[in-house]
């Protein structure tokens, strides 16, 4: 495990204790994104092990508007095991500023959200107003580099030119289940880092979601 990383391993284990059986921390390497988690403390909330990769990481974290002081605290999603979970993730930086890691905090609410469900049901309904997040380009500046730094990790050291057709598909296959595609001008960065041209990554793209469908 990095250096950087391993004053983690105790606070992850602090707060799973601290939260109880229904609280999972999940540490990240995200210098190696395919394999990204690197420990695992507390229950099994979402059967997450060393080895596997971030999910969630680019959709609510990276590209959240709430995205402040490198976290985001309480977003929900639901885990293939089908429990609700409530998740914190704060984004771990070097000196330099780079993204190496980030901590995420999982705690299972499906049984108290079911309870919640049922009390809010004798209550009056309410009109939620529609959130209008400013734009801002400094922010968008830095979220562009997390997915570059992403991208590198995951093409890894390998010469693009020495990729086959299937090993550039199956990179793509990768960043488009994980979100990186959902970032304004990440198609054309894939493109540069592969050395083909969008239109290229498009019919990649085509080829992946069609397979997925």
């Amino acid at each position: 495990m990095k250096q950087i990383l391993i004053p983690y391993v105790s606070a992850a284990n602090m707060l799973a204790r601290t939260f109880g059986p229904d609280c999972e921390v999940v540490l990240h390497d995200l210098d190696m994104p395919e394999h990204s988690v690197v420990y695992v403390a507390g229950g099994a909330v979402t059967g997450r092990k060393p080895g596997d990769s971030f999910d969630h990481l680019v959709r609510q974290v990276i590209l959240s508007e709430h995205l402040t002081e490198d976290y985001v605290a309480n977003y929900y999603f639901t885990a293939p095991n089908g429990r609700l979970i409530r998740s914190s993730t704060l984004l771990i930086k070097d000196e330099d500023g780079h993204l190496r890691g980030a901590l995420c905090i999982n705690l299972d609410t499906t049984r108290i959200s079911e309870q919640i469900r049922f009390l809010q049901s004798f209550l009056p309904e309410k009109e939620a107003e529609a959130e209008r997040p400013d734009e801002d380009t400094e922010k968008t500046g830095h979220v562009a580099v997390m997915i570059e730094k992403l991208m590198d990790g995951i093409l890894g050291n390998v010469c693009a030119s020495d990729l086959s057709r299937e090993e550039r598909i199956e990179k793509i296959r990768f960043m488009e289940t994980r979100g990186i595609f959902l970032m304004k001008g990440s198609v054309e960065k894939a493109a540069e880092k592969l050395g083909v041209n969008k239109v290229t990554i498009y019919s990649y793209l085509d080829e992946v979601r069609g397979k997925r469908r």
